[in-house]
């Protein structure tokens, strides 16, 4: 009996293995498109218009690469494809200028997505900080907790508060 139970657990974990490592590359990869995100949102607090599109086309990279049919779910794969479409349209959209009054209106499409897939799929796998901007009504992710307001930027840089803290998974 011990040998059938022990065979048993073996046969469990084993055949969780590839679940597991789905979605680690999942999740692996969702973390390196959020890293992305943040260079672009660091680009925007401080007024760097010359460096947001480039940063805004390799935050499209990175979403692009994201092993989204590993995804636990339909209704996870359906709201991945949903809201990538989303940040990949803007972050075109956001490369074709330096007008950081144009690049924060991408941006804010961006972000809107991206705070609805960190929030559902809870894939991050460090601390995340949604921010809240209550003069634009603009909300954004954030790898501190220190404000850094991608919205206006030297003009009211530490405008805005924490609204939420997604812990890590």
């Amino acid at each position: 009996m011990k040998k059938v139970l022990l065979g048993l657990a073996l046969f469990l974990v084993a055949s969780l293995q590839p679940a597991l490592a789905q979605k680690t590359s999942v999740a692996g990869q969702f973390n390196q498109s959020l890293k992305s995100y943040y260079a672009l949102k660091n680009a925007l607090a401080t007024d760097k218009a010359e460096e947001a599109p480039k940063l805004a086309l390799a935050l499209q990279k990175a979403v692009k690469e994201v092993p989204h049919k590993s995804l636990a779910n339909v209704q996870q794969h359906v709201l991945w494809m949903k809201e990538s479409a989303v940040i990949q349209q803007k972050a075109v959209e956001l490369a074709k200028t330096t007008d950081l009054k144009s690049q924060r209106k991408s941006f804010e499409g961006i972000s809107t997505a991206f705070i609805k897939l960190t929030t559902e799929l809870k894939l991050n796998t460090q601390e995340v900080f949604v921010q809240y901007c209550p003069m634009g009504k603009f909300s954004w992710l954030n790898e501190v907790k220190e404000i850094q307001n991608p919205y206006y930027g030297s003009q009211m840089y530490d405008c805005g508060t924490v609204k939420d803290t997604l812990e890590k998974n």
